[in-house]
């Protein structure tokens, strides 16, 4: 980590300053979909967090994931993109229709998001995998499959 500001020298009558903000490289942003029942999760690096990626992800569920389910429930947080709308900026009405169909969204309390359960199995993966710096976006979802 490499702070954004030089530190300021100690004075007389004055302690040494360092500012805690720093400068973020490399960064991406990690979607976490889980089965806790059933021992299931799937998890996947992108390098954004767009809308639009996010519509991909819940079709992936909704394709690949989860074929020939009539509903999926969702369990999420109340960040902006966590949505049915995204489906239809995303997709052709149609598509955004047949899938949104298939969803049953339940969102966990405004102030009370750190009960939701991916914030569970990122610290699971923080212990297993995520506990050092991981260069590149192919070798971290590596990591996170495994």
């Amino acid at each position: 980590m490499t702070s954004s500001a030089t530190p300021l020298p100690a004075q007389p009558g004055r302690d040494a300053r360092q500012d805690s903000e720093y400068v973020r490289r490399d960064t991406c942003s990690i979607f976490v979909w889980a089965e806790p029942l059933r021992g299931w999760r799937r998890v996947q690096a992108l390098t954004q967090r767009t809308k639009f990626d996010r519509a991909g992800q819940v079709k992936q569920l909704l394709t690949v994931d989860y074929p020939n389910a009539e509903t999926v429930v969702l369990v999420m947080d109340n960040l902006n993109t966590h949505g049915i709308a995204l489906l239809y900026e995303a997709f052709e009405p149609g598509e955004a229709f047949a899938l949104a169909q298939r969803l049953e969204i339940h969102h966990t309390p405004k102030h009370g998001s750190w009960l939701n359960i991916s914030e569970i199995e990122l610290s699971a993966l923080s212990r297993q995998c995520l506990d050092r710096r991981i260069s590149d976006l192919a070798t971290l979802n590596t990591e996170l499959a495994a």
